[in-house]
């Protein structure tokens, strides 16, 4: 029989996604169910700050999201999807001064346009928990939260050393400085001393630390960034008699090569060197010089090591000698004690000083093995040049010199923190106002709750530079609460990474119009979040504060969980295609040779080419791709299939125009093969409620045991966060029933259960076309509102078989494996054999060799036969 398959009309995917989108958004499809009896499942996707327009990243991000939530409604839980608005920051500021628009207008605008963008993309979101951090009822509890955490003690307010940038006119957190430049502006960050409100997370500090561990769902990279920022260090501080007529005391985390200090270096903050500078022009200077840079460690490691020799010295505690004291641009005063002795023969920092400013150089630990004489040495080894240490192991110095510097009252065992307290004030007016008054009389003064909320006035003037809020008229000037004198506003408002630091809180609310937005029956009900998803470039800022506001949170008694997101899932980057270079010519389309925007990254070299690629998408680097113009020319679905089809979700993925188009044609490709079925009698009326195996022909019944095997390596994927080999296996089901179309008028009851249960596995993904499907197959209710289909355990046992394992030829043993088990898994039973393990120990595995389901062979040179 001839099929015209191909004569079928392409897919009209235009009417068919408007379609759905409007009975999604009208019938409330997607509604959080309150009362529902089904165990819960949060899926969240870090929310977006409303720039104005959707880009790629935000949809592979949200498209990711959309699958978890979709399957997990399939596999029967109560789901929770919410979406909003990360809506207060600086960029709206810009754009007033620029546009001449109200910051207000400017966000709510901007989320109009890209609520639309997101509608067309057909993400299930509930969009009546939709809210933004600028709503006023948002940013008034947000208020009631800084007053619960200043009775609790976790809200102080100093002056303090910032990072300031002088582009935005703001303060910066460390984690907010990028290579010592503004995260945002790009302008390199100034040193300053101000007024700040900050929050005690290092009151946290050790919890946040060893809670990590207990994060099994959260990837290992992330764990890591987080352990390193927190930075937890042991050691001694030991008092050092100055020349000054006082002591220095450092901490040191490496106590025990005091033996080999050559000198004290001190931070330009340091109280000793504050004081030189009002006397020395030389200390002066170079401290001014050292205020043009950032306060951030990780600024501070990467800069040229300099110093200032400030004529004093110190005793050494242990020995009878001096040593000069410095003060040093590598020395941070926030952290120990803001002072150190250097042993330039085992740490990097201090040999680079010392061979810059001429200073000796004595090594006292010895490689184990004795043979590695370049210095710095940074591993372990044995004490040498260290009287009462020679001999000992680094661990067993470090605990002796510790006792004895306590048993000579010159020294203790303590613990440090990298982390430092998070500061708060920024001094803009897009964001939440801090809720306190300074008075002449009672000075500082938080407001009571009664008092509140204080709301942003909406008459600003963003002709000045600085902080509007600063110069305005009425609103900063009030009544003292306290006593009744004229006081100011305190016009400083929150750092925005305050307002996404419990969010995913609010969304728990299941009645919008409460006032109290952490109605902890709601939040016990559905905290944690169960799969977060976002970028790894969030690992320290936002995943880290949010932890901390958790914590924070429980002890002020608002929420009984102390860790907001059971699994994490970080996705990778968007970034333009990779191309070759040869000849000192890149080889691009003509498309991106007009229009390529942004950096390049060299990824390859070779003799005759080198490869490299863009760097990821973005606004500011005006490389991005419109995914309005890519729903136009190929629909939602396409789009949504792209994002995640090919590169496994965790990875950057290259953009590819080629590679959209191919999953056009998929889409193409899935609608005629539904329409074709749909014209041959297949529907819902045609499934069979039982499957006689046994009596269908050998090609029908293989094709609908490997359509059960598909259904488990979907579920599989899916569960395994990866969303690539869904694609491929969705794929494989397709071609499967291709080839098997000849036999379609005669098995319609086998094609309508695996037409249903293929539209299911496609729908998470591609949930436009297979809701048309499924309604013109007759099938009940919607796709998404019907149970994920399931597969029958004895349809994927298969036949053993025993594989004979060579090593050059020669017979070495057998295995019994899967027929389709994988290669890397069959070498590995392979090398457990005890003959292929003596036959590679007598020489040099240089291949393996692998046919499926016939030998495997490894050649080993000069081995014997």
């Amino acid at each position: 029989m001839s099929l015209d398959i191909s004569e079928i009309a392409p897919y009209d995917f235009a009417p068919i996604e408007s379609k759905w989108q409007n009975f999604w958004l009208k019938n409330r499809s997607f509604s959080t169910d309150c009362n529902s009896s089904n165990p819960k499942y949060y899926v969240l996707e870090m929310f977006m700050y409303p720039s104005g327009k959707v880009h790629i990243g935000h949809v592979r991000n949200y498209t990711i999201g959309d699958i978890f939530a979709r399957f997990k409604r399939a596999k029967g839980f109560s789901v929770l999807h919410p979406v909003g608005w990360d809506a207060f920051g600086l960029p709206a500021e810009n754009a007033a001064l620029k546009q001449k628009a109200h910051p207000k207008n400017w966000t709510y605008r901007n989320i109009g346009i890209m609520k639309s963008q997101i509608l067309s993309l057909g993400f299930s979101y509930d969009w009546e928990r939709e809210f933004a951090t600028c709503d006023e009822k948002y940013y008034a509890f947000q208020q009631k939260i800084f007053l619960a955490f200043h009775k609790k003690g976790l809200v102080y307010r100093k002056k303090s050393e910032v990072n300031w940038d002088p582009v935005d006119n703001c303060v910066l957190a460390n984690e907010q400085v990028v290579d010592g430049c503004g995260w945002r502006s790009c302008a390199p960050v100034e040193k300053k001393s101000v007024d700040q409100w900050f929050l005690k997370i290092t009151d946290f500090a050790d919890e946040l630390l060893t809670e990590l561990d207990k994060l099994d769902g959260w990837p290992e990279k992330v764990k890591i960034m987080q352990r390193n920022w927190i930075g937890k260090s042991e050691g001694c501080s030991i008092a050092f008699k100055s020349s000054a007529g006082e002591n220095i005391t450092v901490f040191s985390t490496r106590p025990e090569t005091i033996f080999g200090a050559t000198f004290l270096a001190i931070s330009p903050d340091h109280e000793l060197a504050q004081k030189l500078a009002l006397s020395n022009e030389k200390a002066k200077r170079f401290i001014d010089e050292f205020k043009k840079g950032s306060v951030a460690g990780e600024f501070l490691d990467k800069q040229e090591k300099l110093g200032l020799d400030t004529g004093i010295t110190v005793s050494h505690p242990l020995l009878e000698k001096k040593l000069p004291v410095y003060i040093a641009n590598f020395v941070l005063m926030d952290y120990g004690t803001g002072a150190v002795f250097a042993t330039p023969a085992h740490d990097e920092r201090d040999y680079e000083f010392a061979m810059k400013y001429g200073l000796p150089v004595e090594r006292v630990i010895r490689a184990k093995d004795e043979s590695s004489g370049e210095l710095p040495y940074l591993e372990d080894g044995t004490l040498i040049n260290s009287d009462f240490l020679n001999g000992l192991s680094v661990a067993e110095a470090r605990k002796v010199v510790i006792d004895r510097l306590t048993q000579l009252k010159i020294g203790k065992r303590e613990t440090f923190f990298k982390l430092r307290d998070w500061g708060v004030s920024r001094q803009r007016y897009w964001g939440c106002p801090i809720p306190a008054v300074h008075c002449s009389k009672c000075g500082i003064v938080l407001l009571a709750e009664k008092n509140l909320p204080v709301l942003l006035p909406p008459d600003v003037d963003f002709s000045s530079p600085g902080n509007p809020l600063d110069n305005h008229p009425t609103w900063k000037h009030v009544e003292c609460p306290t006593c009744g004198v004229p006081a100011v506003r305190e016009t400083d408002t929150l750092d925005t990474f305050v307002d996404s630091s419990w969010y995913f809180l609010r969304f728990c609310l299941n009645d919008s119009n409460a006032e109290n937005l952490l109605a902890r029956k709601d939040i016990d009900h559905w905290m944690q979040v169960d799969q977060y998803i976002g970028g790894v470039e969030h690992a320290i800022l936002h995943l880290l504060y949010a932890r901390f506001f958790t914590k924070a949170l429980a002890d002020c008694g608002f929420v009984s969980i102390r860790e907001p997101f059971r699994n994490l899932f970080t996705q990778g980057m968007v970034c333009n295609a990779t191309y070759r270079r040869e000849n000192g010519e890149w080889l691009f389309p003509e498309e991106v040779r007009k229009n390529k925007g942004g950096d390049f990254e060299v990824i390859a070299t070779g003799e005759k080419a080198i490869v490299g690629r863009f760097e990821k998408m973005s606004k500011s680097k005006k490389n991005v791709v419109d995914p309005d113009v890519i729903v136009k020319n190929y629909g939602a679905d396409a789009l949504r299939i792209f994002v995640i089809s090919d590169t496994p979700p965790d990875k950057d993925f290259p953009w590819s125009d080629d590679g959209l188009e191919g999953c056009g044609r998929f889409i193409n490709r899935v609608w005629r093969l539904f329409s074709f079925l749909e014209s041959r009698g297949v529907c819902a009326a045609q499934c069979s409620a039982k499957v006689d195996l046994e009596s269908l022909p050998a090609g029908i019944r293989e094709l609908y045991v490997g359509f059960h095997r598909t259904i488990k390596n979907v579920t599989d994927a899916i569960e395994g966060r990866h969303m690539n080999k869904v694609v491929a296996h969705i794929r494989d089901g397709v071609n499967s029933v291709y080839l098997a179309l000849d036999e379609v008028e005669s098995h319609r009851g086998i094609f309508s259960l695996i037409t249903r249960d293929l539209i299911k596995m496609l729908a998470p993904i591609a949930p436009h076309i297979c809701e048309e499907a499924w309604e013109r197959f007759g099938f009940r209710e919607l796709v998404s509102e019907n149970p994920w289909p399931t597969y029958e355990e004895d349809y994927l046992k298969v036949s053993l078989i025993n594989l004979p394992i060579q090593v050059n030829g020669k017979l070495r043993g057998t295995i019994e494996i899967d027929p389709e088990e994988e290669e890397s898994e069959v070498f590995a039973k392979a090398l457990r054999l005890a003959g292929v393990q003596n036959a590679i120990a007598r020489g040099a595995l240089q291949k393996r060799i692998f046919i499926k389901g016939k030998i495997v062979n490894f050649v080993v040179a000069d081995a014997e036969t």
